[in-house]
């Protein structure tokens, strides 16, 4: 920022500080809170809901791994039961009746399963990108909220005082009219600016509790505390806004490429569906178990009428294998793995090309916020200086009052045309930032 837009902003920080210090006791009252760029970011995302489930979804996500994985883990059942036979002893699913037994099974080889243990892998590390999308859209949406609360405030003082110039132009007016000098459509003309001015104020007024709604909701302050930004920047790449060529741009592309979430979303999508087909393709072949069972048996079942000796305490312990002769299911599951995988490759296909054009035009959309923020500080700087002109000939008696008024309200004009410029190109490089996945870089 030139040494120009230093001393207006340092004016304007000057006089907000002078109103703090008139009204302290009562803003102190109120829990002022200041915050700064970072801090703003770091309290959003200490108290964001959408931070907050989208960890609570990573959380389920990485449960549900274990899930997946139990067939594969020793697995113990125990039990009991009351039951009346007449015959040979045995119970509704043709297991003999016990008094007390315990089972045992452990998957050794289960394709199928295998499959949905190694989907869930990848579908718990798709929960963690999302996690961190959801922080870096947070810290997105804090940054501009902070930016822009810090513009509208700024504009606001500018139009306060493009305001006074405005009655000042307005009387002198009325009094040419009074006088003769000037038809009266002249002062129509200068009501109907000052009308103007007076939306414009009424506008961002509600803007500025719209923004701090946002931020202090973001932030967790309390609502209706009043809240204080100070006025920050964001560096800008210059070497980046130089070289326009090609090369620069396909290097800003290969960083969107290798950093995208959602393009490692889309490949870890198509490594599960990928899992799943051949789990289910695995579905032909036969399954290993192993297996064990104890149990206790006793005469009251009238064994020893039906076997010539009774043995109470019975164990088996085995590898049960599965061998599928005909299964329907299994030739429809494949079909319909394989189908999910292509979806799959689409997808990531698909996702890799809009990578690719978004990162071009936030590229864009940088270069060409900063060279419209030049145009309007070079416009600024030259109304600064037209307005220095024109007091020094209002010194000399060369210019009217009403004169040097406009030249202030033209300044202010430039002002806040500047000001929406760099809110512009904050915002767009916030936007690179975000899809190159350098946000925590300079924000945090």
């Amino acid at each position: 920022m030139s040494s120009l837009l230093r001393r207006r902003t340092n004016g304007f920080l000057l006089s907000a500080l002078g109103f703090t210090l008139l009204c302290g006791p009562g803003v102190r009252a109120q829990e002022l809170q200041s915050l700064t760029l970072k801090s703003a970011i770091a309290l959003s995302l200490a108290h964001s809901h959408a931070v907050a489930m989208a960890q609570a979804q990573y959380t389920v996500a990485k449960a549900e791994i274990d899930v997946n994985r139990s067939p594969f883990l020793p697995n113990l059942f125990t039990g009991s039961g009351l039951a009346y036979t007449y015959g040979f002893p045995e119970t509704p699913g043709g297991n003999p009746p016990s008094i007390f037994n315990m089972g045992y099974t452990q998957a050794i080889f289960d394709p199928p399963l295998k499959g949905q243990l190694q989907a869930a892998r990848q579908r718990a590390e798709n929960q963690r990108l999302e996690l961190e999308k959801t922080r870096d859209s947070v810290m997105v949406a804090a940054a501009s909220d902070y930016f822009e609360l810090a513009e509208v405030r700024h504009s606001l003082d500018l139009l306060r005082t493009e305001r006074a110039s405005q009655q000042q132009i307005l009387d002198v007016t009325r009094d040419r009219v009074s006088s003769g000098l000037e038809l009266s459509i002249e002062s129509t003309r200068m009501e109907l600016a000052q009308a103007r001015v007076e939306q414009r104020i009424v506008q961002l007024e509600g803007r500025d509790e719209a923004l701090s709604d946002e931020l202090r909701d973001l932030a967790g302050i309390r609502s209706g505390a009043p809240i204080e930004v100070s006025v920050e920047d964001l560096p800008s790449d210059g070497e980046l806004q130089a070289n326009a060529d090609t090369n620069a741009a396909n290097e800003v592309v290969n960083q969107a490429l290798a950093f995208s979430p959602d393009i490692k979303e889309a490949m870890n999508e198509k490594v599960a569906e990928t899992e799943i087909w051949k789990g289910a393709r695995g579905g032909y072949w036969p399954s290993v178990s192993l297996v064990g069972e104890y149990s206790i048996f006793s005469r009251i079942n009238n064994y020893d009428e039906f076997y010539r000796t009774f043995q109470r305490n019975n164990l088996n312990v085995g590898i049960q294998l599965t061998i599928p002769i005909f299964n329907a299911r299994t030739h429809a599951e494949v079909a319909l793995a394989h189908s999910q995988l292509t979806t799959a490759e689409l997808a990531e296909s698909q996702k890799r090309s809009e990578t690719a054009l978004a990162a071009r035009q936030h590229l864009r959309d940088v270069r060409e916020a900063d060279a419209a923020r030049k145009v309007a500080r070079l416009d600024l700087q030259l109304s600064r200086e037209g307005f220095d002109a024109v007091q020094s000939r209002y010194d000399q008696g060369h210019a009217t009052l009403r004169d040097l008024e406009q030249a202030r309200v033209d300044e202010n004009e430039k002002w806040l045309t500047f000001l929406e410029a760099d809110f512009a190109r904050q915002k767009a490089q916030l936007a690179l930032w975000q899809s190159t996945g350098e946000l925590a870089q300079h924000l945090q």
